[in-house]
């Protein structure tokens, strides 16, 4: 049955269609809105609206409209004078206070999301500027404190001195963006801020007087909450599980909150610490991008946009988080993550064999007593794909070969495994082979430690299953060029800290050196 058209309806090649005047994008389609209102408003006479001598635009003849109409009258004060904070109502639902969407940015929905359920205790929020990464976190450190009576925040930084300005000075924007001035109290001289019902504090210090942070003691409670700010500027992950460790040491709760603009180069410990998984940890990315564009204002907008014109790697990096130098990392393709059994030794099929699994197996061994530790590893190289994977290691200390090789075996190492190791011991390599292994020595040459680096690094990935083989990860995420004494990298390989890499040079030894493999 046909369709009745109704009137007014629009039909294919209707001549009432004006498909040239649709504005091509959201852009377009504000500056249009913007015109119409500047323009003079008029009766339905046609004539302008003039009111005290002066003719009345479109907006403000809307917005006079909008003061008028008394359903309209709470959108119009939004407009004029910002949205009414939530007010905390003593008689709430369980005392408790929520961060009211229009403070959040979009983008920060789901981060809060998972806080509020604490499905994670560690929270990192990256990005450049303008992603309102440090504003999101003042703001929920004080939903925190106003929701648990018992807890307690530290707010640092590396330097002490940048902390009164920064960090001290957003958190009481937080309070006062939150409409909640009159339930804190913020003190310069102690650096403290106070939540009046409870006597909760907020803590500042700095991590460059590390006694200040392990003298806290809050007269009641303890301290559930962290916050890092600009994390990269800290002295790496030992002073962070320090500070950790110091400040944190009771309570069954808790959150630790990480905040920085990613640093230029990938060699910055930071970048390091987020490969290794983290099954209690949230990363969130972010950028000016995903802003709201009244929260930065037009002058924001338009230096960065500038910047992207005039000097893209800069605005890559300042504006949108990313690293735009490689520094002295030797190794750019290490991918950290879990090597689970299916996919060593295949996955089951409903006749209880297995499908799949590593068929192409190397085993490397790099020779050591003390200092030097003897280091072996277990792989599986796919040339289809270019990926190397490592999942399995040992490593020991003045431990002879026959205790060494006994520990091998009880790891799972059979005479049909055929380990290449260092050539450089013969007799070591001879009491193996006595032992009941399959070994050889690794073929070497000219430039052959050059040759291997280079194609390990031309792989696609490298992964490496931090559980199993740590030392392994820590020494592929750490290698870097030496530096010389003007601070430029030198191009050749450094053979300190080296001796998991060995380890896997020599194992893919028989690989690498066929050349275009």
């Amino acid at each position: 049955m046909a369709r009745k058209k109704t009137s007014g309806s629009f039909v294919k090649g209707d001549p009432r269609i004006n498909r040239k005047g649709r504005p091509k994008s959201f852009k377009e389609l504000r500056d249009l809105a913007k015109s119409i209102a500047e323009e003079k408003a008029t009766n339905k006479a046609g004539e302008p609206i003039a009111i005290d001598g002066h003719a009345v635009t479109v907006v403000e003849a809307i917005f006079r409209g909008w003061a008028a109409d008394k359903k309209k009258q709470q959108a119009f004060i939004d407009v004029a004078y910002g949205k009414m904070p939530v007010e905390i109502e003593e008689d709430q639902e369980e005392g408790k206070f929520s961060l009211p969407a229009i403070a959040i940015a979009p983008s920060f929905f789901g981060a809060y999301r998972d806080i509020i359920s604490h499905n994670h205790t560690e929270y990192v929020f990256k990005g450049g500027r303008g992603s309102t990464k440090s504003s999101f976190t003042s703001e929920i450190i004080v939903e925190l404190i106003m929701n648990n009576p018992e807890w307690h925040a530290l707010v640092t930084r590396q330097v002490r001195d940048t902390i009164r300005d920064s960090v001290y000075s957003q958190i009481e924007w937080a309070i006062n963006h939150l409409g909640v001035t009159d339930k804190f109290k913020c003190t310069t001289s102690p650096l403290e801020i106070t939540y009046l019902p409870t006597k909760q504090k907020i803590y500042f210090r700095g991590a460059d007087d590390p006694t200040k942070i392990k003298s806290i003691k809050p007269r009641f409670g303890a301290i559930n909450i962290l916050w890092f700010e600009e994390l990269d500027q800290f002295r790496g992950p030992a002073a962070i599980r320090s500070i950790v460790q110091s400040a944190i040491r009771g309570g069954k709760e808790g959150y630790i909150f990480k905040s920085y603009n990613p640093p230029r180069s990938r060699s910055n410990w930071v970048y390091k610490e987020l490969q290794i998984p983290k099954e209690n940890r949230f990363v969130h990315d972010s950028d000016y991008t995903t802003v709201p564009f009244e929260w930065l204002g037009k002058t924001f907008i338009d230096e960065a946009e500038f910047l992207k014109e005039v000097n893209r790697p800069a605005y890559d990096h300042e504006y949108m988080g990313i690293a735009t130098a490689l520094g002295g990392l030797v190794f750019e393709n290490v991918v950290i993550r879990e090597i689970t059994e299916g996919e060593i030794h295949g996955e089951k099929t409903g006749y209880g064999k297995r499908v799949g699994g590593f068929d192409n197996v190397l085993d490397g061994l790099d020779w050591g007593y003390f200092p030097d530790p003897a280091h072996y590893v277990k792989m599986h190289y796919d040339p289809a794909r270019l990926t190397l994977y490592i999942y399995d290691e040992y490593r020991a200390w003045r431990t002879s070969n026959k205790k060494l090789y006994e520990k091998l075996v009880e790891r799972g190492l059979t005479s049909r495994d055929t380990i290449i190791a260092d050539s450089a011991e013969p007799k070591s390599i001879a009491d193996f082979r006595a032992y009941g292994a399959s070994i050889r020595g690794a073929e070497k040459g000219p430039e052959s430690v050059s040759y291997s680096m280079k194609w390990l690094q031309s792989l696609k990935a490298i992964v490496i299953d931090n559980k199993r083989a740590p030392f392994t990860a820590e020494e592929f995420l750490e290698y870097e060029h030496e530096v010389d004494n003007e601070g430029n990298y030198i191009s050749d390989y450094p053979r300190t800290k080296d001796h998991a890499i060995a380890a896997v040079r020599y194992g893919t030894n028989i690989t690498w050196r066929k050349r275009g493999k």
